[in-house]
């Protein structure tokens, strides 16, 4: 594995111990629902992905095996999107990624995350190499299906409504609400899905930034107010640990632009 850029903050903050990890899990996880693990493995690469190690993360977590590919997904999903500077190597770490999970899902058919993180990477993989391309691939079916899935299997799973939202928006922004039809896009089911993602988890930066990027895409230069608002919010969160810590700054770049 060749070496990854490091996280370019300060980490001190997000660095917990076992103790801290548990204590802190249900408010780290509310986004994705994750069960605190109970192999002390796992445990210490979810501590290390808390931390800003993404490379050690992935590395312990497939180490781990079981639920640690949980985290080795998460850790390198998150990692392509925010740090890796290549395009190339970005667009090989989310084919990684949804292939694992792709795996994960015929082993555990009732782990919704290794349907969100199959969907997360192949979307944000789609994102690389066009939304229309991807379209044309027939990848779009099978992110919405795997999301779906995610969800009925965890109705509580915020970051999957999150990913189910920003995709009716993407494909209606690329393609037109005509053609999103065909692939089961709608923009009252994108909107819906982002205030549900909202309600689940209320003090997400990065449920706040999608949900602004959809209502822009969905409703244009009416919504920039509503949009500019929710970038506001997301910038002014607190972050617990290193990848809500991205996500604050992204929500601050975009506030910049």
């Amino acid at each position: 594995m060749a070496k990854w850029t490091p996280f370019p903050y300060d980490n001190t903050a997000y660095v917990y111990d076992v103790a801290a990890l548990k204590k802190k899990w249900a408010r780290l996880h509310a986004g994705d629902a994750e069960p605190f693990p109970k192999d002390d493995k796992v445990q210490a690469a979810w501590a290390l992905f808390h931390a800003g190690e993404f490379q050690k993360a992935t590395e312990a977590g497939l180490k781990a095996g079981g639920a640690g590919v949980t985290v080795a997904n998460k850790a390198q999903a998150i990692y392509a999107n925010y740090l890796e500077k290549s395009e190339k190597n970005k667009l090989a770490l989310f084919q990684e990624v949804a292939v694992r999970a792709e795996a994960q899902t015929e082993e555990e058919p009732r782990n919704a995350n290794a349907f969100y993180f199959m969907a997360y990477a192949l979307g944000r993989y789609s994102q690389g190499i066009s939304v229309a391309k991807a379209l044309s691939q027939g990848l779009g079916g099978k992110i919405k299906s795997a999301l779906e899935m995610a969800i009925e299997l965890s109705p509580k799973h915020a970051d999957a409504h999150i990913a189910l939202g920003a995709f009716h928006a993407e494909v209606i922004d690329k393609v037109g609400s005509l053609l999103g039809r065909t692939q089961g896009a709608s923009k009252d089911a994108g909107l819906s899905m982002f205030k549900t993602a909202l309600k689940l988890n209320p003090t997400s930066a990065i449920a706040m930034v999608e949900y602004a990027n959809g209502l822009v895409m969905l409703e244009g230069e009416k919504k920039m107010k509503e949009a500019t608002k929710l970038y506001e919010d997301a910038a002014a969160c607190e972050p617990l640990d290193a990848t809500e810590c991205l996500d604050v700054e992204m929500a601050k770049a975009e506030l910049e632009d």
